[in-house]
């Protein structure tokens, strides 16, 4: 068989930038609607009693992206929020992986992604709620002590004065991902029912390919040489919230076309679709827990790279889907690290074996 790796790369930039071009939606609306929310939720905490802040950590888990489990981390630091109603948010909360899932392209069956979405959002709010509930009765943690007066920035943020490499974030990348983004909308708005926008094929492709490289580009510089993170924590005007929402954009496309290029090398080159089909079928109870181990890592990375593997592997199990999701906290452990490492490390493990018991669970009951 011959394979060309040009040709190779080339789809599977197209398939990330299809991926991103809803994505890519879902995170700028999700990231505005956080903004302009954020206090009112913040304020809200401070009049509900405290039997009922799991739920509000449950509703923070529910908003799609890493914006509810940063203000959930914000609000526990600063004494307003309950243990539970922490964790009750990082189980629910499926992260940056929300976005993917809720992609469409050829890579993605919209219908059954969105009934993914749908499942693990359910079971994770339950079982968020009902843990977080179980641990504020029975008192399993006590309140943080010590607590800063205020948030602080994302601890991972290192600030560099590289010019050039600011000057490309900040003002090339930033618009040409925002550009295309916005271009994309309508033809991704329509995917979801199954239409397009015919004429433009050609056009299509080409942006996806731009926004996939850009997109690569922008999150390596953001990452290794303006040593910065997701999120900046400056969010003082809708610039500040659509560089982040950009900077998400970046991370996720960038995650998505290296989980499209393996899956489909691994799969389609190195072992094929008939073998790998068979691996999986005889693997799930090793899938859910490499997925709880993948999806327990720090950040938002793991459970993209999880639900990566969802919508493109073969016969993935729903449970290994629920187990990555239920044990992944996305970018709102940073802040957490940086006041508590004892109570990070506390609310992680709690995460995880709460995801390996549901994993377990889902995949004996069969879904």
């Amino acid at each position: 068989m011959h394979f060309d790796i040009w040709i190779f790369t080339l789809d599977n930039l197209d398939a990330a930038g299809v991926i991103g071009g809803y994505v890519s939606i879902s995170i700028i609306v999700v990231a505005l609607i956080t903004f302009f929310s954020s206090n009112s939720l913040k304020k809200t905490t401070q009049i509900i009693p405290k039997w009922s802040h799991s739920f509000m950590g449950t509703l923070l888990g529910i908003i799609p992206g890493c914006g509810g489990t940063i203000v959930a981390s914000s609000l526990y630091i600063n004494k307003k929020i309950t243990f539970g109603g922490l964790l009750a948010a990082f189980i629910t909360t499926l992260g940056e992986g929300s976005f993917v899932l809720l992609g469409a392209s050829a890579e993605a069956d919209v219908a059954s992604n969105l009934k993914a979405f749908i499942v693990v959002n359910i079971v994770g709010a339950t079982i968020g709620l009902i843990v977080g509930s179980i641990v504020d009765l029975f008192g399993f943690k006590k309140e943080l002590k010590n607590s800063k007066p205020s948030i602080t920035p994302n601890p991972k943020i290192k600030l560099n004065s590289n010019p050039y490499a600011k000057i490309f974030n900040e003002k090339i990348g930033f618009y040409i991902i925002l550009g295309i983004s916005l271009f994309l909308a309508p033809g991704s708005v329509m995917a979801l029912w199954g239409g397009s926008l015919y004429g433009i094929e050609e056009i299509t492709i080409l942006l996806c390919v731009i926004l996939t490289i850009t997109s690569i580009v922008f999150y390596l510089t953001q990452r290794f040489v303006l040593k910065q993170d997701c999120h900046t924590g400056t969010h003082t005007n809708i610039r500040n919230v659509l560089l982040d929402a950009v900077t998400d954009i970046s991370m996720v496309i960038t995650y998505v076309f290296l989980g499209l290029f393996i899956a489909n090398f691994i799969i389609d080159i190195m072992i094929g679709q008939e073998q790998f089909k068979s691996w999986m079928s005889s693997s799930k109870f090793i899938v859910v827990i490499m997925s709880a181990l993948i999806g327990v890592t720090p950040g938002c990375g793991g459970m993209i790279a999880v639900a990566v593997a969802y919508i493109t592997l073969p016969d993935f199990p729903m449970a290994a889907l629920i187990a990555g999701s239920i044990a992944t906290s996305g970018d709102g452990i940073f802040p957490l690290i940086a006041e508590s490492k004892k109570d990070a490390l506390v609310i992680t493990g709690y995460s995880l074996v709460v995801a390996l018991v549901v994993g377990f669970a889902a995949l004996a009951l069969g879904i």
